[in-house]
């Protein structure tokens, strides 16, 4: 009898094992420009906001380890935010004398290319489904990143303009609709590029990108109809420090249920008989739709958290039955329902991917909705 020779067991090599010289270095440089912005601006930060920047070197490392094409997405924010804050100059008023600024860089052109690249990338995508091109998919992709670069450097240089307006003014750019649909198609797109390489597929693409186009076009619409490009100073229920991490936990959420969403009509597109040769297998749309409202719900719920300590120490209770307040603890119960008929009776198929497209209409009417047709403390973010 012939015996096989067996190999010896190897044992898995440690997470940080694995990290090599450029994965250091990396760290490195994020841990080094934490210093020096902590001793550069300290004096004009708070105690939490300089938690805020110790903490942030370490998750961005990480976040670099586990997804590589997030360092030259970084890198690249940062030399085209800086080369524009370099232009400025400490005047607001060259945004409009100088060609780079006017037409590139200051936050209002930025994101004026982050639209049109956004609609290209949409029609690449759906060019590429249709014909069946991996180039058309390929360039989708690339637009949409491009569209990334544009979209956060545009939110970055927007923030530095709201201190040239003055410092009482300035703030983080997450305070008021335009800012934070531009917000909204920035996760929702990162997201989305994640699972494309992580799946490698992306035939995903033509349906996340639909509502980003949307959120895109209601973005222009309210711009021109409301000037809301405007950098206006904080209503006094916004100057604070859980702004900061309240609104960005809470879009997470957003984003990433939308995401779940335009997947399930994927899904529900294919279950059905339609365009069965050109999208993912059912069990990688499954996947990416538990995922997303994994993700979504687990920052969503910290968000919520927050916003009733925030209410606390702005109104002086955590809980006001609010209907802003009241819509997101519908939005929070649905995809607590949704995941708990997952993971206890395994929910699965048709009928996942119909609840989680009905909660995109209940996720929407929170977002927006609520400030549409209703009033209440969060009354400062009406249309």
């Amino acid at each position: 009898m012939q015996l096989t020779q067996q190999r010896p067991y190897a044992a898995p090599v440690g997470f940080f094992k694995r990290l090599g010289p450029v994965d250091w270095l990396f760290a490195l440089v994020l841990v080094a420009s934490s210093l020096y912005a902590l001793n550069r601006f300290g004096a004009f930060m708070d105690y939490y906001e300089k938690l805020i920047l110790v903490l942030a070197a370490p998750v961005f490392a990480w976040l670099g380890w586990q997804w590589k094409p997030i360092r030259p997405l970084m890198l690249g924010l940062a030399v085209l935010s800086l080369s524009a804050m370099a232009m400025y100059g400490g005047v607001l008023d060259m945004a409009n004398k100088k060609f780079f600024l006017k037409y590139l860089l200051s936050s209002q052109s930025a994101i004026l290319w982050m639209s049109v690249l956004f609609f290209l990338s949409t029609l690449f995508y759906w060019g590429g489904l249709v014909a069946r091109s991996n180039f058309g998919s390929a360039i989708g992709s690339k637009l949409c990143w491009a569209a990334v670069v544009f979209g956060f450097t545009g939110m970055l240089v927007r923030w530095y303009e709201s201190y040239l307006i003055g410092v009482d003014v300035g703030h983080i750019p997450v305070s008021n609709l335009y800012e934070v649909f531009v917000l909204f198609c920035m996760i929702t797109a990162l997201f989305y590029l994640y699972y494309e390489q992580h799946y490698k597929t992306r035939q995903m693409g033509p349906f996340v990108m639909l509502v980003i186009s949307a959120a895109v076009g209601f973005l222009l619409w309210y711009t021109i109809s409301r000037d809301a490009a405007q950098i206006q100073p904080l209503v006094p229920a916004l100057q604070s420090w859980w702004m900061k991490i309240h609104v960005p936990a809470n879009f997470v959420g957003y984003g990433t249920f939308s995401l779940a969403a335009m997947v399930a009509v994927a899904y529900l597109l294919k279950s059905n008989g339609y365009l069965v040769d050109r999208l993912p297998a059912l069990e990688v749309l499954d996947d990416v739709m538990y995922k997303s409202i994994a993700v979504g719900f687990t920052f969503f719920t910290i968000a919520t958290i927050l916003g009733g300590l925030w209410a606390a120490e702005a109104w002086g209770g955590y809980w006001s039955w609010d209907p802003k307040e009241t819509w997101a603890l519908i939005v929070w119960l649905n995809y607590a329902a949704w995941l708990h008929m997952r993971l206890m009776k395994g929910l699965r198929g048709r009928f996942a991917a119909w609840w989680a497209l009905i909660g995109l209409l209940i996720t929407t009417f929170a977002f927006l909705g609520v400030n549409m047709f209703l009033s209440g403390l969060h009354s400062y973010g009406e249309l």
